[in-house]
């Protein structure tokens, strides 16, 4: 079985990005949502999943993670507007599942 390592941003209702990487997005997404996530994610309330990508190799996700981080505002906005212009939480979908 392969592995999957994921980068993936999250938003709040005021827009303000986080961008991460995981082994197990459900979980972190999960995370996120209930306070457990990050110091950052908890204080601004980012729980909603907007973008992710997934990846076979860990060190292509970590240097896909660290490239987006170093991106201004503007330049992350247009990434996840190319694949959810509404900003939907793309999340819903399988937390539904649960």
């Amino acid at each position: 079985m392969l592995n999957q390592y994921y980068i993936y941003i999250v938003t709040n209702a005021s827009r303000t990005l986080y961008t991460g990487v995981t082994n197990d997005l459900q979980r972190r997404v999960y995370e996120h949502k209930s306070g457990r996530g990050s110091v950052f994610t908890k204080k601004y309330r980012i729980t909603r999943l907007v973008y992710h990508e997934a990846y076979n190799d860990v060190r292509n996700a970590i240097a896909r993670e660290k490239q987006i981080k170093g991106w201004r505002r503007s330049k992350k906005v247009v990434l996840i507007e190319s694949q959810n212009p509404e900003w939907r939480d793309v999340s819903l979908d399988w937390l539904a599942l649960r």
